[in-house]
């Protein structure tokens, strides 16, 4: 006799029979797709990782070395054109003060064979002027300091001398070496005598 199967149990086989066609179609979809990449963990996974981080490394050395040796060259070209600039830099004074040489040789020359002291002296002030003129002209100017307050910071008073004039105590009555400026900038201190 053929027993009749309940309602649950017909139910329970459909189910079992459709959790078996799933396990049996991932299991071939799982064939056939691809393997996974080893994991990190495994040998295999380490060693691709050390040979990432070892072609990683040597690229950045690599990439500092080319950039450490620009800088070097960029380093040594800067200093080298810093040396030729200062060692050319009076270049251009020198040159203009030459006519001015040239000037004291003649008029040297012209102390030994004249008897005219007149025109000996106009030279000299004529040579005075252009040595002037070319201070000037290259920024030099002569600081102006007869009568004027001493100031400790632009004079350097060689001496005080006692002085009558109430209006002369305090400032510069003589001065023994001129000072002057370049462009606003003191390049060498006048010495001077303050009264007191």
């Amino acid at each position: 006799m053929v027993k009749k199967k309940s309602h649950e149990e017909s139910h329970n086989e459909h189910v079992s029979g459709d959790n078996h066609a799933e396990n049996q179609s991932a299991a071939e979809t799982g064939a056939t797709e691809p393997k996974a990449t080893p994991d990190e963990g495994s040998p295999a996974g380490e060693s691709a990782q050390i040979d990432e981080l070892t072609r990683k490394l040597t690229e950045m050395q690599d990439k500092y070395l080319r950039l450490s040796a620009e800088f070097d060259n960029y380093r040594k070209r800067t200093l080298r054109e810093k040396i030729d600039m200062t060692k050319s830099a009076g270049e251009g004074v020198l040159v203009t003060i030459l006519p001015v040489i040239d000037d004291f040789d003649r008029a040297m020359n012209s102390l030994r064979d004249t008897e005219n002291c007149t025109a000996v002296k106009e030279g000299l002030q004529l040579i005075y002027i252009k040595i002037g003129d070319f201070l000037r002209q290259n920024g030099v100017i002569e600081m102006e300091v007869l009568d004027k307050p001493f100031n400790a910071d632009v004079h350097e008073a060689v001496t005080n001398v006692a002085v009558d004039d109430e209006a002369k105590k305090g400032k510069v009555i003589d001065v023994i070496q001129k000072g002057y400026m370049l462009n606003e900038k003191v390049i060498r201190y006048p010495k001077v005598v303050v009264g007191e």
